[in-house]
């Protein structure tokens, strides 16, 4: 455990502020304790103040000298300025007023929200979208060396590297495939970000959102499209019933028996349920010679006396 104390520095121009982390750990604040009621003690026996004067000044050394970093954590040295190592995780000893500490680095896995709003697409179409990325720092000397502030590069980068990507892409790409722009987008800020010792590991594409008259817009058009395709296939589907139709025609035509049993096929199925009355030419009826068929079935639906 450690206790932990932010001291903001500002600049003269009022834009940019160094932020110094003091962390002091359980442990130098129990041992810092311990020295001063040991000094008291002994002073208090010996009445003499030097016991005293020696815990306090021992107490506060350990307090300063005595600091612990997490198991995801790590901090870089600077003694008198110049780079001394990395420590951490764990407890470790720095020389108080010899040794500054830098901001600790987070190694674990990170994630950051970035948008792009009212950017234009490369047919011109004005779209706000939003986007996660996910990173870690690999190497903690170089994200602490290498760039003054990383959290801040990653994010300006990400968005700078969206803004691009959509200007190069048209509406229906972003819309319909998200995940070749993520991945065009972890390529593009993972070579940017690997000298400083970060790594991009993915960039999802959570949302891209369009104005509402183009949404109607959109809307009426693919509505039309369906119409489009409804009326297709429907008119496939009357060429494929003409062309069953022509087939048999051709084969009634070279086989008239087959005809009349097709079409006593027909009146049969329209004459057997009772109630119903069917009208045939007396043509149809001399050609196909239906009358003795006709006359039975007559009979055969009159009721016996």
């Amino acid at each position: 455990m450690s206790v932990r104390t932010i001291l903001k520095k500002t600049g003269g121009d009022g834009m940019r502020s160094n932020q110094i982390e003091l962390r002091l750990s359980s442990v130098g604040i129990m041992l810092c304790v311990m020295c001063l009621l040991v000094g008291i003690a002994i002073t208090a026996v010996l009445q003499n103040p030097a016991p005293a004067i020696v815990g306090v000044l021992a107490g506060l050394y350990l307090l300063f000298s005595l600091r612990v970093a997490d198991q995801w954590e790590k901090v870089a040295v600077l003694r008198l300025g110049r780079y001394a190592g990395l420590r951490g995780p764990g407890l470790f000893h720095v020389i108080p007023v010899v040794d500054t500490l830098s901001k600790y680095v987070d190694q674990r896995v990170q994630v950051s929200s970035v948008s792009a709003e009212s950017t234009l697409t490369r047919d011109t179409v004005p779209v706000n979208v939003d986007a996660i990325v996910f990173w870690m720092v690999w190497n903690a000397e170089k994200s602490i060396l290498e760039v003054q502030d990383y959290t801040q590069a990653i994010m300006m980068s990400a968005q700078t590297a969206l803004r691009e990507s959509i200007g190069r892409h048209e509406l229906h790409q972003m819309v319909a495939d998200r995940e070749t722009l993520g991945r065009e987008l972890q390529r593009i800020l993972d070579e940017k970000t690997n000298p400083w010792g970060i790594t991009v590991q993915s960039v999802e594409i959570r949302d891209v959102q369009i104005p509402n008259d183009l949404q109607d817009a959109m809307s009426r058009e693919a509505q039309a499209e369906r119409e489009r395709r409804a009326r297709v296939i429907l008119g496939q589907a009357e060429t494929e019933i003409a062309d069953k139709f022509a087939q048999a025609a051709a084969t009634y035509q070279g086989n008239p028996v087959a005809m009349h049993l097709r079409a006593m096929n027909m009146l049969y199925e329209a004459i057997k349920e009772r109630g119903s009355m069917v009208i045939v030419p007396s043509s149809a009826v001399e050609t196909m010679g239906l009358g003795g068929m006709l006359g039975t079935a007559s009979l055969g639906g009159a009721k016996v006396q």
